[in-house]
């Protein structure tokens, strides 16, 4: 039985180095090149859009550079494996602080490749095993532009997303990040996973625990890991009672 190819991004910021990588992943099996991106940034967007099991990521790049790239894909509840292709030296050792799987240096051999690749399949099998165990896990990402460039934001460590103004901040697991998606936007792009409960508010599905009533009438939900209730709109009590019925054991 034939397994599927593992999917690679290649990240540089020069189009002749890409090139040079894909003439020599041709010569190996089991392999497809899903994609390409020229800097940090682009290489994240792409990450969230392909998911590739391996990402050939060079260092020094315009904007983000590698190393804040892998930092930033390290913190993904799946993070593709991360190979380096760099002409420098010097990054080996903060190379493994962001879990590579490998580092390379310039002009890239092709059984140094070959050898990195074996070990990024591994990792991935690995990965994979761990994700059967972890089934709440959905694995999506949403790409979001900041101030400090690209940010990946695992969909299942959302628990709420609050618009004010012209602008909805994303509540998550590891803090507040601003983006310039609207609330009607992500809601009809994550049906499934976040549920409208105000005119101003979106939460995470996984994270709703119980709809409370206040001493004056009005309906508070809680959420696991978030210390004050959210305010659910009358127009939205209903579709939240019926999600609880749905989704809660009976006591």
């Amino acid at each position: 039985m034939s397994t599927a190819p593992q999917r690679i991004l290649i990240a540089d910021d020069e189009p002749l180095a890409r090139q040079r990588i894909q003439r020599l992943l041709e010569a190996h099996d089991g392999y497809q090149v899903c994609g390409e991106a020229s800097d940090g940034n682009d290489t994240l967007l792409k990450v969230a859009e392909l998911d590739p099991d391996i990402v050939l990521l060079d260092i020094r790049m315009p904007g983000l550079d590698g190393m804040q790239t892998a930092e930033k894909l390290s913190q993904l509840n799946n993070p593709p494996a991360v190979i380096f292709c760099t002409a420098y030296d010097h990054y080996a050792i903060q190379a493994f602080e962001v879990h590579a799987v490998a580092y390379l240096l310039k002009p890239v051999r092709r059984e140094a490749l070959a050898d990195a690749l074996a070990r990024a399949g591994k990792i991935n099998r690995v990965q994979l095993q761990a994700l059967n165990r972890e089934a709440e896990t959905t694995g999506e990402q949403l790409a979001v532009r900041t101030h400090r460039g690209t940010e990946l934001i695992e969909l299942a460590d959302i628990h709420y997303c609050e618009a004010d103004q012209k602008y909805v901040t994303l509540h998550h697991s590891r803090g507040e990040t601003v983006c310039d998606y609207t609330l009607k936007e992500l809601e009809q792009a994550y049906p499934e996973q976040l549920l409208r409960i105000h005119r101003h508010t979106l939460v995470g599905a996984r994270y709703i625990q119980a709809l409370r009533r206040t001493g004056d009438g009005q309906n508070e939900l809680e959420l696991r890991g978030v210390a004050s209730r959210l305010a659910v709109s009358r127009r939205h009590a209903s579709s939240v009672r019926q999600w609880l019925q749905e989704h809660q054991p009976s006591p």
